[in-house]
């Protein structure tokens, strides 16, 4: 799995990350909370790991922020303040759990292994996706928009799939062609560009409210308001 991890302590962060990396997974990681939260909000983790006291942005911030926003990636604070009231807030603030320090690399990792397969449950026994008044069954696999019913390609239907299932979120183009393509690498095409334009063209065609905006230079958004 893909994770971020958030610490100022650099040591603890490097031990961290080593740990994780060995254990197969892919490992983002920041030592601030101003550019924590930046890649937590422009890149897709399945799990997060987020120190409570960070400079700049705290972590508590970043949180209460990131769901906000709409962001349901799993959060795992851990810090040093151990009391019930400080569990309380880390957990109210929308962190799913909390860990307090100095804790063993294998309870952290198995926690890490709860969070990623209680968020696996929760997202793949969704089977109809929603943004404004476009609606994805992802059973009978239709798409409509309003009371019209939309025609898309296998491609098509995956790549909206994927941007519904991450609505509010800026989707990046390493996203698609990873999930929508299996790419893990550049093509050096413009595929992208040409399914994005077709699907938009079958979304958003006499619709003055466009569904899929672009991000330049980020990705693609879908926006629920």
């Amino acid at each position: 799995m893909r994770i971020l991890c958030i610490e100022d302590d650099q040591e603890l962060l490097d031990y961290l990350q080593k740990g994780l990396t060995e254990d197969g997974h892919v490992v983002d990681v920041s030592v601030n909370g101003k550019d924590g939260l930046f890649l937590a909000t422009t890149e897709q983790y399945d799990v997060m790991l987020i120190d409570r006291m960070l400079p700049e942005v705290d972590g508590l911030t970043i949180t209460k922020t990131l769901r906000g926003a709409g962001n349901l990636t799993p959060i795992l604070i851990f810090s040093a303040l151990g009391e019930v009231d400080d569990r309380v807030k880390g957990l109210r603030s929308g962190g799913d759990d909390y860990l307090v320090k100095p804790f063993a690399f294998s309870e952290l990792s198995a926690r890490i292994e709860a969070l990623y397969r209680r968020n696996q449950h929760t997202t793949e026994s969704e089977t109809v996706l929603h943004a404004r008044d476009v609606e994805l069954n992802l059973l009978k696999r239709e798409a409509c928009r309003g009371s019209k019913e939309i025609p898309l390609q296998a491609t098509e239907f995956r790549l909206l799939e994927y941007l519904l299932r991450n609505k509010g979120q800026v989707v990046t183009r390493t996203m698609l062609l990873e999930y929508v393509w299996d790419y893990h690498f550049d093509p050096q095409t413009n595929v992208i560009d040409v399914h994005v334009s077709r699907l938009r063209q079958k979304i958003d065609k006499d619709d003055p409210q466009y569904l899929i905006k672009t991000k330049r230079g980020s990705g693609y958004i879908i926006e629920d308001c």
